[in-house]
């Protein structure tokens, strides 16, 4: 989505960003919330639904080989929140934002002088940070925010994975959401919104592509960035993302043979599939109702050319942000949109449960019949065969 939102797609974002969107922290300066925030949070997450509880920890990367394509100097940087199957009762609980990031989306929305900073920086979540992890190798799935939002808005989706003993690394690009910390007190804001109306928001995925493969040699290489990196598997790896967050998925899947599988939650595929496919790697199409067969061109082009494992799946009653964390936190604020009137918190499990089938399936090679056709229990899902 370009920064020419439609006034359709303003108008959802104005209906649910009056609230703490989804958690999961950003930089360096203080992490933990304060209890004021706390006081006055009124928002809170849906629980992880598995076994473990979640760590967090966020990691500032530079990649000094490439220089920054939406600054035009100093090298590519990295905003990265870890979550890990960890201990119980151990770390501190999680910022959601910093006050800066928060105060900054609401004056993007326009609901500066309509919400408290404190309420939305505030937002409660499962994840502590500095939280023991627990012994072994996981896999490790890469989230890739929409653009211009900042990466906690994928944190229920997080969250739920690493509590049934995924590692996950959510990415935030530097320049590309209307404001993100990084250390040394600076907050980046949006130069790739006015810039990708020229280039073409190929340019963003593939870009994103590069970012994702840099991140990769930095969890996986022979020296790497994260204190906890032995937690990670190398050779199961996936990569799923929220709008040109998913068409990223798909330039990185064709440029680094590391990442197994991917998952396209509603982005339409601005960098399309290879000619000669994905090398029969699986990947999910996960859209709201209109992106059934002949509601998006890019997903019509590029079907027949996924040539591994594949499904295309939509929500009834669904719109571009049910993938993301808004619709629950707009649910507990009595703020829902009437044109997208799945519930937020059902929203949010379906996202959970046909994500991580997918990944159990491809990553831990469990068996996942739900992916196999309708299931009573979802009357809202369809399958497409095209």
């Amino acid at each position: 989505m370009t920064r020419r939102r439609t006034a359709a797609a303003a108008a959802l974002l104005a209906l649910l960003l009056p609230l703490p969107l989804a958690a999961a922290g950003t930089a360096a300066a203080a992490d933990t919330p304060s209890a004021a925030e706390r006081s006055r949070s009124a928002i809170e997450l849906p629980r992880p639904t598995g076994p473990f509880a979640v760590g967090r920890e966020d990691l500032h990367l530079v990649d000094r080989s490439r220089t920054d394509p939406w600054a035009g100097s100093g090298p590519r940087e990295l905003m990265v929140t870890m979550r890990y199957p960890a201990r119980r009762d151990t770390g501190s609980p999680a910022r959601y934002l910093t006050p800066e990031e928060a105060r900054l989306l609401l004056v993007d929305r326009g609901l500066d002088q309509a919400v408290p900073v404190e309420t939305l920086a505030g937002t409660a979540s499962a994840a502590r940070t500095g939280a023991r992890p627990l012994a072994g190798r996981h896999p490790l799935a890469v989230l890739s925010p929409g653009f211009t939002v900042h990466r906690a808005t994928l944190t229920a989706l997080a969250e739920d994975l690493a509590s049934r003993g995924y590692v996950v690394a959510a990415v935030d690009h530097a320049y590309e959401s209307v404001g993100t910390a990084f250390p040394g007190g600076r907050v980046l804001t949006c130069l790739a919104c006015d810039k990708a109306q020229e280039t073409g928001m190929r340019a963003v995925s593939d870009n994103r592509a590069r970012d994702v493969s840099f991140l990769l040699d930095r969890l996986t290489g022979p020296h790497p960035a994260w204190r906890h990196a032995g937690l990670i598997d190398p050779g199961r790896i996936a990569m799923a993302g929220h709008s040109i967050g998913g068409a990223s998925a798909i330039a990185a899947m064709a440029a680094d043979p590391r990442i197994r599988a991917g998952v396209n939650m509603d982005g339409g595929n601005a960098t399309p599939v290879p000619a000669t496919g994905l090398g029969g790697r699986p990947f999910l199409l996960l859209g709201a109702q209109q992106r059934g067969p002949g509601g998006n061109a890019s997903w019509d082009r590029d079907w027949p050319l996924l040539d591994g494992w594949k499904r295309w799946i939509t929500f009834d009653g669904s719109g571009h942000f049910t993938f993301s964390d808004f619709p629950a936190i707009g649910e507990q604020l009595g703020l829902n949109d009437p044109e997208t009137p799945l519930p937020g918190a059902r929203s949010v499990e379906l996202t959970r449960r046909y994500v991580g089938a997918f990944l159990d399936r491809h990553l831990r090679g469990q068996s996942r019949p739900v992916l196999d056709g309708p299931s009573a229990d979802a009357p809202e899902v369809r399958f497409h065969t095209p």
